[in-house]
Parts: structure tokens; C-alpha cells; sequence
């Protein structure tokens, strides 16, 4: 029997009950053969965490975030956003065959996002540790130097530490050594905790990225802070990063490296919509390891987060 006062459409896979189907991101169209019909956006999985230098776990965080963006509906209530009218797609997992061979496996990580780029696509990506954004970035930043948002609680500009540089508290050094950005068009919002020196992050400020530690977010507000940031930014074509340990271990206790004191879920949400109308050539939400997860909360609101950058990334189609 069919209720008449029921006014959704279950032809729609994204507006059937959430417990059926296989999961996907956001319930779309799962496509691994994207370049046949290339999405204008494509949610890439990248479940590799070999550059953590701690507590793994997020090679799984892909898979449980696709789980819990099921809770995810076509349109953002705060701000009108409808993003899934844009061509977007699943298209499946930049994963690896040498998982144990740190740099092998960024060299084919890097491939895939290189077919991504080729094939006119940005991706919006999920790690993984935060080393993947450095084979991300060399395989979307080969027109030249990108700008980019970063949120986190580590600058991740650190060099070599036991015997490698590209573990995940250093890809943002390596991307402007290797000149895959542009340190004056970098800021980076919510650093916090105890570092071993310092020296741990003075390359961020000797390269001329702006650092807004929590002290100044709390201090000035996020709002302000992010019209500095969007400001820094300007028109340059940018990247942007979200590290789920941005947010206070309250809202994300299923990461690597929790730091206490910092962003609440609705600062980070605000912040993230704030980057409407930038020319965002690709984005990343990392670090959710569900092996530390408390129910499901870090990958819900890591879905969440990726929810809002798409939203970002397609702004425009509001109602």
C-alpha cells in the first residue's frame, strides 16, 4: 500500500531508506571507470596510512565514511546549497599494490589522481593520513602553484623524521619544495598542542605561510579569521585540506594524533561554507581512524565536512 502524503522519490538510490544499498559516498553513482563519462567531481577514497607516525588506523577511514554519509541529504538546509545537482560520482579508491613502500606507494597514488586530473575531474578526497595530500597535489597541480586552506591542529611541515620526509607531518613542505604551492598563499587555522621544539613548524613561517594557531581563532573569531584567509587566498586557483583532528577530540576522538582544545563541529562547519566561491581545484577531509572511533562519531562528522566542502565546490546551485 502506498502513502499518498509520502512525497519522496525511491527511484532516487539518495532517497531510499539509508540502511539499504551497498554504501557509497552520499549514495551516488559508483563509477571506477570515470574517464567513459567523467563526473565534474569525483569522491575519491584514498585508504592508506603508512606515513602515520603513530597510531594507524586510517586506511579504514573510506570505507566507514562512506557508511555514515548516508546521512547526508541533496540539500543543505543552512545554506541552499543543492550540490548534487552538479555531475558528481564515487569513483571508487586510489588504492595501492605496494602498501609497505612509503614512496612506491605516494608514486601510485599520484598516478590515479594524474588519470583524475587528466580526465577533467576534481576530486574531493577522503584519507588516509595526511601524506596523501602530497601525491594528490602532484597529480592536480601541474598548471602551477596552488593556494590552499588548511585546517588542522599540525602545520604537517616538518622534514625528515626516522629516515623519511613524507610521512604525514610533512607533506605541506615537501609540496613547496617540490613547488606544488605557494607558501604566501597558504594559511593554515587551528594549530595547536605541544610540539618537541619551537622549530617544529618554523618553515611555515619562514616561508610566509600564515599560521593561525586556536589561540587567535578563539580570540578573534573564526569568522574573522577565515575573511583574513579568503583574502590571502584571493582568486588563485587553491586546494584545500581538513584534518579531522582540527576538531577537539570531543567531536573526533577517532584520529591519530588527537590534540586537546580544539575547533566544536559548528565552528568547523561555518568555516568550511565560508569557502564558497573559491576556485578549489581539488580538496581532502584525512584522518579518520575508525579503530579509535566512539560511535561512529569521527567518521559522521568527518562526512559531514565533506558534505560542506562539496557544497564549497560547488556553489552556485542554491536554491
Amino acid at each position: 500500500m502506498t502513502d499518498s502524503t509520502d512525497n519522496l522519490n525511491y527511484t532516487d538510490p539518495q532517497q531510499r531508506p539509508r540502511y539499504t544499498g551497498l554504501a557509497t559516498f552520499f549514495r551516488l553513482p559508483y563509477r571506477e571507470d570515470f574517464e567513459a563519462d567523467p563526473p565534474e567531481i569525483g569522491i575519491v577514497g584514498v585508504p592508506y596510512d603508512g606515513g602515520v607516525t603513530n597510531r594507524p588506523g586510517s586506511r579504514h577511514g573510506p570505507r566507514e565514511v562512506r557508511n555514515m554519509s548516508s546521512f547526508l541529504r541533496r540539500e543543505n538546509q543552512a545554506t541552499g546549497a543543492k550540490p548534487f545537482e552538479a555531475k558528481v560520482a564515487d569513483i571508487g579508491d586510489a588504492w595501492v599494490t605496494r602498501p609497505y613502500a612509503l614512496e612506491g606507494a605516494h608514486q601510485e597514488i599520484e598516478a590515479h589522481f594524474a588519470r583524475i586530473h587528466a580526465a577533467g575531474i576534481r576530486p574531493l578526497s577522503c584519507g588516509g593520513d595526511h601524506s596523501v595530500s602530497l601525491p594528490i597535489l602532484r597529480g592536480i597541480a601541474g598548471g602551477g602553484p596552488l593556494a590552499m586552506i588548511h585546517i588542522d591542529a599540525h602545520c604537517d611541515t616538518g622534514d625528515g623524521y626516522m629516515g623519511s620526509r613524507f610521512h604525514h607531518g610533512a607533506p605541506f613542505k615537501v609540496a613547496v619544495d617540490e613547488g606544488l604551492l605557494d607558501p604566501r598563499r597558504v594559511v593554515q587555522i587551528g594549530i595547536r598542542g605541544s610540539v618537541h621544539s619551537q622549530e617544529m613548524w618554523a618553515f611555515s613561517y619562514a616561508s610566509g605561510m600564515r599560521v593561525m594557531q586556536i589561540e587567535e581563532v578563539e580570540e578573534r573569531g573564526w569568522r574573522a579569521c577565515m575573511e583574513e584567509a579568503l583574502g590571502i587566498v584571493g582568486e588563485t586557483p587553491c586546494y584545500v585540506s581538513f584534518d579531522i583532528d582540527a576538531l577537539d577530540p570531543v567531536y573526533a576522538p577517532g584520529t591519530g594524533t588527537p590534540e586537546a582544545g580544539g575547533l566544536t563541529m559548528r565552528e568547523a562547519q561555518g568555516m568550511v561554507r565560508m569557502l564558497a566561491g573559491l576556485d578549489i581545484r581539488g580538496a581532502d577531509l584525512v584522518e579518520v581512524a575508525p579503530p579509535f572511533d566512539t560511535a561512529q562519531m569521527t567518521a559522521l562528522n568527518g562526512a559531514t565536512i565533506m558534505y560542506e566542502l562539496l557544497c564549497a565546490m560547488t556553489a552556485g546551485r542554491a536554491g
